[in-house]
């Protein structure tokens, strides 16, 4: 059960690590931004990576309800951390350089700002769970697993319409903007732009 809840998790991280596109733009001030964004955001994709594998590492480890849980709820916290942290990054980053980057860096804000609510309120939930029944314990870490695709898909649109055309170039240039996934982690999907 907890292994489709880390699938979900690990396929929104990639989305966001994804930060797709070439490399190959010299627009100076695209790159600029996408430096100042992407160098203290590499941390926080990095804790929602290793969230993601603390998780996995716990349901292959242990049938310990209780340890699922306390693991699940640790990861959960710092998920909801990373991506406060990252709208952080975003705001002080300010809008990229083009016609539409004012409104695609609010949207990803405010989408950000509601990825780290949504994965507070999945901490809340799996600590409430009962982890003395196994299999009141499994159905109940199944029912967060719609809660988690919806938020990977929120993850997607989060970065979507700010990854567009040469900010995506620009930012998929940056180390910190690039996927930190160990092997054997999911690959994140690449959608070439040139």
């Amino acid at each position: 059960m907890n292994k489709k809840l880390v699938a979900a998790l690990s396929g929104g991280a990639a989305l966001v690590l994804a930060l797709t596109g070439c490399s190959d733009d010299s627009n100076k001030k695209l790159n600029d931004w996408a430096k100042s964004f992407c160098d203290p955001a590499g941390a926080q994709f990095k804790k929602i990576q290793d969230a993601n594998s603390a998780m996995q590492t716990a349901d292959n480890d242990s049938s310990d309800s209780k340890k699922v849980q306390q693991t699940d709820s640790a990861a959960f916290q710092k998920i909801s951390g990373a991506y406060a942290s990252l709208a952080k990054s975003l705001e002080k980053a300010g809008p990229p350089p083009t016609d539409q980057g004012k409104q695609a860096q609010q949207n990803a804000v405010k989408e950000l700002n509601s990825l780290s609510k949504g994965y507070a309120n999945l901490q809340k939930q799996v600590d409430g769970l009962d982890t003395k029944d196994k299999l009141k314990f499994a159905d109940g870490l199944r029912d967060l697993s719609s809660g988690i695709n919806k938020l990977n898909k929120q993850s997607e649109a989060a970065f979507k319409n700010l990854e567009a055309g040469d900010v995506g170039k620009a930012m998929a240039a940056q180390k910190g903007c690039q996927n930190p996934a160990a092997s054997g982690a999911p690959a994140p999907t690449q959608t070439k732009k040139s």
